[in-house]
């Protein structure tokens, strides 16, 4: 475009300039000036066609640069990305990236990669927001963590569970998860009163059923 509009004003001053040749007298003289302002067209013309050309190496060369890191980044194991924070996925709150990266975390946790499922799920707490996984990854940072033998990050993550989805159907086993972590610290009386929560508030779910066979144990 840019160059169409220089070869119209090359052609316009071309015209221009033989008209005032043809007008003049002096056929010589302005015959040299004429093929001296072509000349000067000419060789704008050249600058400008060499900077197009630079930009158009430019802009393909970010391209491809962009094409070969959005490679990589597929190419890079979800695990390492969600190791280090400062790696977001494109998108990020998309329905594909949340698929992506809760699926691997319940193949890691399936095939007890305890690590990686951690690592996973972690990240996906941090990043995404989902009514339907979103509990259940917090339900399964408090059990990795209660393998762990982490029972306060434990703890934490089960409350949170409970006072974010107070609805969900995993609450009823989250506070008898609390309960214990409340038996493994040997804090008898919490943990009796977390069971007895249990099967007072949720008499028909299963959860009820685990800490009312609890609490006959301990009598």
């Amino acid at each position: 475009m840019i160059l169409t509009n220089f070869r119209m004003f090359f052609l316009l001053t071309f015209l221009s300039l033989f008209l005032l040749l043809n007008a003049n007298d002096n056929e010589d003289a302005k015959t040299d000036i004429l093929f001296l302002k072509i000349q000067e067209l000419e060789n704008e013309i050249a600058d400008l066609r060499n900077i197009i050309e630079s930009q158009n190496f430019l802009i393909n060369k970010l391209i491809n640069e962009s094409i070969e890191e959005d490679k990589s980044i597929e190419e890079t194991d979800i695990a390492e990305i969600a190791s280090n924070s400062n790696i977001r996925f494109k998108g990020i709150d998309d329905q594909k990236s949340k698929d992506q990266v809760y699926g691997e975390a319940i193949a890691s946790l399936e095939s007890q990669d305890l690590e990686r499922a951690f690592t996973l799920f972690k990240y996906f707490n941090e990043s995404f927001s989902d009514n339907e996984k979103s509990p259940l990854t917090l339900f399964w940072l408090g059990e990795i963590s209660f393998i762990n033998n982490n029972l306060e990050e434990s703890k934490n993550y089960f409350q949170e569970l409970i006072s974010e989805y107070t609805n969900h159907y995993r609450v009823p086993l989250a506070h008898k998860k609390i309960g214990d972590i409340h038996l493994k610290k040997n804090e008898i009386k919490l943990a009796k009163d977390r069971y007895a929560y249990v099967v007072r508030e949720y008499p028909n779910n299963t959860a009820s059923s685990l800490a009312l066979k609890l609490l006959k144990n301990m009598e």
